[in-house]
C-alpha cells in the first residue's frame, strides 16, 4: 500500500500520521519514517485538508500548529507522545530510522527535544511566511 493512498490493505491496522504538509522539516520526516511492517500500514494526514481525523484532533483540543498527531489503535498522540510512540513502532532500517529511534525512543528525551524542534520548525515557518492551520479557530492565531 501506498502510504499516501487512503485505503489500507486487507487485515492490517491503519496508522495515521497527521502534520501540516507545508512545512519543509515536518514533510521530509514524515516521508521518510518507516514503521515496522507487523504494526500496519502508515498513511501520512496532511494537516491542511478537511478530514475525519482532523475533526477528531480539533474536538480534542489538540492545537496542530504546535504538535503532529499519530493516531494508532484508536487512540491520538500529540506532540512528543506522538514522536515517542513513532519511534518505539519505527523500522530500524536506514540511517534516518535508526536516529530517529535514539534520539526519540525514550519518552524522556521526546519531552525535551520536541519543543526545542517545534521551535526550530516554528520560525522556519515564519520567515517563509506560511499561515498557521488554526484548527481550534482561535482569533488572531493566523501567522507564525
Amino acid at each position: 500500500m501506498s502510504r499516501d493512498n487512503p485505503q489500507p490493505a486487507a487485515n492490517r491496522p491503519e496508522v495515521l500520521l497527521v502534520y501540516d504538509k507545508q512545512c519543509p522539516a515536518c514533510d521530509a520526516y514524515c516521508r521518510l519514517v518507516r514503521i515496522r511492517d507487523t504494526v500496519g500500514d502508515l498513511r501520512i494526514v496532511n494537516a491542511r485538508e478537511r478530514s475525519e481525523v482532523m475533526d477528531e484532533i480539533t474536538a480534542h483540543g489538540f492545537d496542530i500548529d504546535q504538535g503532529m498527531v499519530l493516531k494508532m489503535g484508536g487512540r491520538l498522540y500529540y506532540g512528543a507522545d506522538a514522536i515517542h510512540a513513532l519511534a518505539l513502532i519505527s523500522s530500524r532500517s536506514g540511517f534516518f530510522n535508526r536516529l530517529n529511534y535514539r534520539m526519540f525512543s525514550s519518552a524522556g528525551g521526546a519531552a525535551l527535544l520536541y519543543p526545542v524542534l517545534r521551535f526550530f520548525r516554528n520560525l522556519l515557518l515564519k520567515i517563509l511566511g506560511r499561515t498557521k492551520i488554526n484548527n481550534l479557530e482561535a482569533p488572531g492565531n493566523n501567522r507564525f
